[in-house]
């Protein structure tokens, strides 16, 4: 089998994954892509070390030992992704990217945090002001 054809599909997971990355709002749906992305990096490690060690004389099979250990690093990235995107599901109740990246900004991030919290201690200080007798 000739390098092209592997490579080819190499290249249309990894667009694929990145299409999913840039695109999907789920961080289900992104820890997927990004799994995609990886898994065409592996198919172009192995496709490379057969094509190269067909020249060579001693191989050293260094491509599937990183694809290995690529493997091993993707589960691992799994496995702790899934458990935050869980963990942040119970507590804020969606796994909506957008919508946590506003959560965790907050409301007034716009303006100067440094004057409305002035601006809102004078105003309480007043209103306590004027309640007490």
């Amino acid at each position: 089998m000739h390098l092209v054809y592997p490579a080819v599909l190499s290249a249309l997971l990894f667009c694929t994954g990145l299409y999913g990355v840039l695109a999907r709002r789920n961080a289900i749906l992104v820890l997927m892509s990004v799994e995609l992305m990886l898994n065409a990096v592996n198919l172009n490690l192995v496709a490379f070390d057969v094509w190269l060690s067909r020249t060579a004389v001693e191989t050293l099979h260094s491509g599937q030992a990183l694809t290995l250990f690529t493997i091993a690093i993707a589960a691992a990235e799994i496995g702790i992704g899934l458990a935050i995107v869980l963990a942040v599901y119970r507590n804020r109740g969606t796994s909506d990217i957008d919508r946590l990246r506003d959560a965790a900004e907050g409301p007034d991030d716009d303006s100067d945090p440094g004057r409305d919290s002035d601006a809102a201690a004078t105003a309480r200080a007043a209103e306590k002001a004027e309640a007490t007798p």
